[in-house]
């Protein structure tokens, strides 16, 4: 038996309670020139405003993510999903406040610092976040929209 949608409101606590607590999420990102999409999972940070993820900058994701400035992360298993889209800026690990760098390592269990290999962080900004279990919580799944949760 499929359990009775969610309010609003028990649906945004869940979906805060997510991005605080989930460590991975899917990052999607396409090619700015060929258009070609590219799907990784990576291990994120949520500060209550942004999402930062860390990647090498050579790699496909982060060739895009700096490319096109935009990125679509999916969090949570398939019947209790959170999409988020976003901007993102890139930053260099000198770039980031230590702090942050630390509790992004303690979070995730990965340091980029300390890998050989160059690695950039990137900030996630969300601009539109959708949440639902079932089809029954199509219907007002948006939560957030134009960077501005809803109300109500």
């Amino acid at each position: 038996m499929r359990p009775a949608p969610r309010s609003r409101a028990q649906r945004l606590r869940d979906t805060l309670h997510r991005l605080e607590h989930d460590v991975d999420a899917w990052v999607a990102t396409a090619d700015p020139g060929s258009g070609v999409p590219h799907l990784v999972p990576l291990s994120f940070l949520w500060d209550g405003e942004t999402l930062l993820l860390a990647t090498p900058g050579s790699s496909p994701t982060g060739r895009n993510l700096r490319a096109s400035g935009t990125a679509r992360l999916g969090i949570g298993p398939t019947r209790d999903v959170v999409l988020v889209e976003g901007t993102v800026t890139a930053l260099a690990p000198a770039e980031l406040p230590e702090e942050t760098a630390d509790a992004f390592a303690a979070k995730t269990g990965f340091d980029p610092r300390r890998e050989s290999e160059p690695y950039l962080y990137f900030r996630v900004r969300p601009l539109r976040v959708r949440a639902w279990r079932e089809a029954n919580e199509l219907k007002g799944r948006e939560l957030l929209r134009d960077g501005a949760w809803a109300t109500g």
